[in-house]
């Protein structure tokens, strides 16, 4: 297996721009399409409930933003639900079958909340001067999967202090959760990023294992049809 894993790492030449541009087979080109979908999909209808709650509170309609509030609050766990399913399965195919794509370090300035940028800045730290290319590319998996998950933390204690706070409390209340969408939605887009490598560096023969786990497992989660992907 380590040999294997070294005479990939020594293939791949690829920038993970020219991965982003690349062109890759149909049946991979398919499963790509329809998870990229459901991420956008998710993270287009959690930031227009956030500019409706924003412009109800700019209109000082403060019951009326207090009601988006659960709403919000479900479509962010929906949301972060995606991308950590796609994130933990290409971590665990990768982990397995040593199939290792291009990664860049995270750029702290690509987010906005503190403890975001703060796990951003030392992941791009230490792929710089610390970690080999796969290493690299595994802690920069876990790093999102750890501002994902803090962003929900962050989120449901917002949502639950909400109902205490005084109605003119409510404008800023939503901009904190706008902060949190937004890197949220960051963390949507490495994904995103991050997936495309990884089906440019996923040998054929891999393919049907890793939809396996993408989709077979976690049906309802993406509301895919199992029988409408088709098989490699």
């Amino acid at each position: 297996m380590g040999d294997t894993r070294a005479k990939r790492v020594s293939q791949r030449t690829r920038t993970v721009s020219e991965d982003w541009l690349a062109w890759i087979p149909a049946e991979k080109r398919e499963l790509f399409d329809v998870t990229r979908k459901e991420l956008e999909t998710s993270n287009f209808i959690l930031c227009m409930t956030i500019d409706d709650a924003l412009q109800l509170c700019k209109d000082e309609r403060w019951d009326t933003a207090h009601d988006r509030i659960d709403i919000f609050a479900g479509l962010f766990d929906r949301l972060a639900a995606r991308v950590l399913h796609v994130i933990r399965t290409i971590r665990e195919h990768g982990s397995h079958f040593g199939t290792l794509p291009n990664a860049e370090p995270l750029s702290s300035a690509n987010f906005r909340g503190s403890s975001a940028q703060k796990i951003a800045r030392t992941s791009s730290l230490l792929a710089k001067v610390v970690f080999g290319q796969r290493s690299r590319f595994f802690h920069k998996l876990y790093s999102i999967e750890e501002i994902a998950g803090g962003l929900q933390a962050e989120m449901r204690a917002v949502v639950t202090d909400v109902s205490t706070e005084d109605p003119e409390c409510q404008d800023q209340i939503w901009k904190i959760l706008e902060v949190l969408s937004y890197d949220m939605a960051t963390c949507m887009g490495e994904t995103t990023i991050l997936l495309k490598s990884f089906f440019c560096a996923l040998p054929a023969e891999e393919l049907a294992a890793f939809r396996e786990k993408l989709v077979t497992d976690e049906p309802a989660l993406f509301g895919f049809d199992p029988g409408g992907i088709q098989s490699a």
